[in-house]
């Protein structure tokens, strides 16, 4: 981040606009830009006035006189104003600020705006620069671990150690700093057990999104049935976020759209990824997003800062569509435009899953290749699949499975999805339940046959949807009935 603002300030741009949380990691980087150029560092808050390098300016404690003496300055300095946004609403100090941005090119200065808010006035769109500062890295949070486990004198293993780096990962320098010191005041050292406080770290920066949702944990690959084509590409992808990835000259992954029809699998997939890939799970309600009035665009980028912050995670972006009917109901265009943008040009590894069940209210810019790595179509399991999902359900449920005849089951729920298979199971077991017995086939069957599947009330949406789907997404599942073609083709031969 240093160099690229000495670029930018040796280029004789005249603003730049540090967006953080982290006001004191920054200023003391700016100051030690200063030092390292031979500049000197005037610094202006609402509390103290402009402050330079031989102490307070006097009568500068309004924001008018102090860009007023700074601007009297001829030599090169670089001035840092905290927290400028909240005069933008005043059209003097409007006029005032580009005024400056006209003057300190020429003399060699820079004029640093540090805050929270990445709002600029439409006036200083071309004379400011909006830079995102990153959160520490990697090697600054093992720095800093390092520091304190020396000054400790503690022995943590290595592996420990990097495990503990890596969760800091998306912390401020000063929430590390408090998570590490109460982890010391607990137990006065590193455990495996400390890395739990690591995820409640984290947890407590997600609530305070308005639209983020951390899940502590997805369900595993295994209670996902079918989708066996699907599974094999995830395995294949398992391994991308590596450095050995890029090594090979792999770009990361970018993300999974999964469409289909409702009740199939395709949320439960999406937290299976983070179960597979040993990634926290964030959920983010994208029609809360794109229907919050006129600061949406802003809200985004919020979302993205803090999933990037967290990163690596799998980002779940449940029912999409939704989010874009809202968009359209009130106009969030330009939140639509840096979702797509981010999707595009992202480099953090933060992994999106995206669902929707109606591909009509998606505009097309969002599933050219580029956006996501792959589209899968998720239908209605065939008979195998269902076999595996009735398996699946009475297992989680302390059955034993091959005592029923679940080829008889599978056959008389033809065109049940996998939500359905699981009410049959729960409709089995209350019938078994309430007669105080062990649960038997014939339960099974009876749930069966009572149930109305939701492709048999709305038929003509499911082709419809079939027919949108065949020449523009893979299928999650291998078509069986080539399979058993083939099949019963080497068995004829």
């Amino acid at each position: 981040m240093m160099d690229k603002i000495l670029s930018l300030h040796r280029a004789r741009y005249p603003m730049i606009q540090l967006v953080t949380h982290e006001e004191a990691r920054v200023e003391r980087a700016l100051e030690g830009l200063g030092a390292a150029e031979d500049r000197p560092v005037f610094k202006w808050r609402a509390t103290t006035g402009l402050v330079g390098p031989t102490g307070r300016v006097a009568d500068t404690e309004e924001l008018v006189a102090a860009i007023a003496a700074f601007s009297a300055r001829e030599s090169p300095a670089f001035l840092i104003l905290f927290d400028v946004s909240a005069w933008w609403a005043d059209p003097t100090i409007r006029r005032k600020i580009r005024d400056l941005a006209a003057l300190v090119g020429p003399k060699q200065q820079a004029v640093m705006l540090v805050g929270c808010d990445a709002r600029v006035p439409t006036e200083l769109e071309k004379e400011v620069t909006v830079i995102d500062v990153p959160l520490p890295g990697r090697d600054a949070v093992g720095q800093l671990l390092g520091a304190l486990v020396k000054a400790q004198k503690l022995d943590v293993p290595t592996g420990l150690f990097w495990r503990f780096v890596d969760g800091c990962l998306g912390l401020t320098e000063r929430e590390i700093k408090r998570l590490l010191a109460r982890i010391m005041m607990a137990g006065g050292g590193f455990s495996e057990d400390d890395l739990k406080a690591l995820v409640e770290e984290k947890r407590q920066a997600i609530r305070r999104s308005r639209y983020l949702e951390f899940w502590e944990a997805g369900g595993s690959i295994e209670q996902v049935g079918g989708m066996d084509a699907l599974k094999d590409w995830l395995k294949t992808r398992g391994r991308g976020f590596s450095d050995d990835a890029r090594k090979f000259g792999l770009p990361q992954p970018k993300g999974l759209f999964l469409l289909g029809v409702q009740g199939c699998g395709k949320s439960l997939m999406a937290k299976a990824v983070a179960d597979m890939w040993q990634m926290p799970l964030l959920r983010l309600d994208v029609a809360a997003v794109f229907s919050s009035a006129k600061n949406e665009d802003e809200s985004l980028r919020a979302t993205i800062r803090i999933a990037e912050r967290l990163a690596p995670v799998v980002l779940w972006i449940d029912e999409l569509e939704k989010g874009f009917m809202s968009m359209a109901e009130l106009g969030g265009g330009h939140a639509f435009g840096t979702f797509l943008t981010w999707m595009q040009e992202k480099d953090k590894p933060v992994f999106v899953v995206a669902t929707a069940n109606d591909v009509r209210a998606l505009p097309p810019e969002l599933l050219r290749k580029g956006r996501f790595d792959d589209i899968f179509f998720v239908d209605l399991p065939d008979a195998h699949e269902r076999l595996q999902i009735l398996e699946i359900h009475l297992t989680t449920r302390d059955r034993n499975a091959y005592s029923f005849d679940l080829t008889r089951v599978a056959e008389e729920t033809e065109r049940f999805s996998g939500a359905e298979l699981e009410q049959v199971v729960v409709s089995a077991l209350f019938q078994a339940f309430s007669e105080d017995r062990t649960l038997c086939f014939e339960d099974l069957i009876e749930a069966a046959r009572d149930t109305v599947p939701l492709a048999v009330t709305m038929d003509d949406h499911i082709k419809q949807l079939r027919e949108w789907a065949r020449p523009r997404a893979r299928r999650a599942s291998t078509d069986r009935h080539r399979v058993d073609f083939f099949e019963q083709w080497e068995e004829a031969e």
